[in-house]
């Protein structure tokens, strides 16, 4: 798999790690944009495309669950994976439901995050092809 092809969104309201986490997975080929707010997530969604996000659950303004939800329903086919110091069972359950990719606990070592985002990328091709397949039957039936 080609990580030059993945736009990673990094969303976190600690700018130290932040910064940290946005160059640990730039030097690692991927394409990375990271914001502070989910406010900031929703409209980098809308300007261009993103493969995967990355959102810490607390944060001020938009809280992660609802910007899990805004991002997912901006973007189809985008993967969303939480990574947090402040979640609970309850979160995670919640997370899951509106369509999370993956919840993952800080701190979380390097190559469990690597891996995960490798598989959340392989999930978002596999979205984007079933949306693709449903339009093209829905061309086909508009044809009949």
């Amino acid at each position: 798999m080609d990580k030059m092809n993945i736009n990673l969104l990094v969303v976190d309201d600690e700018e130290e790690f932040l910064v940290s986490i946005t160059k640990s997975l730039s030097v690692r080929n991927f394409k990375v944009t990271g914001v502070n707010r989910g406010e900031k997530a929703i409209e980098a969604v809308k300007a261009h495309a993103v493969d995967i996000a990355l959102v810490d659950l607390k944060m001020p303004g938009i809280n992660g669950e609802e910007t899990l939800a805004a991002l997912k329903a901006a973007q189809e086919g985008l993967e969303v994976v939480i990574l947090t110091g402040h979640g609970t069972i309850d979160s995670a359950i919640e997370c899951t439901r509106i369509g999370a990719f993956a919840f993952l606990q800080k701190p979380c070592e390097l190559n469990e995050l690597l891996d995960t985002l490798n598989r959340a990328y392989e999930k978002k091709q596999k979205n984007i092809e079933e949306i693709n397949e449903r339009r093209i039957k829905g061309i086909l039936k508009a044809k009949v």
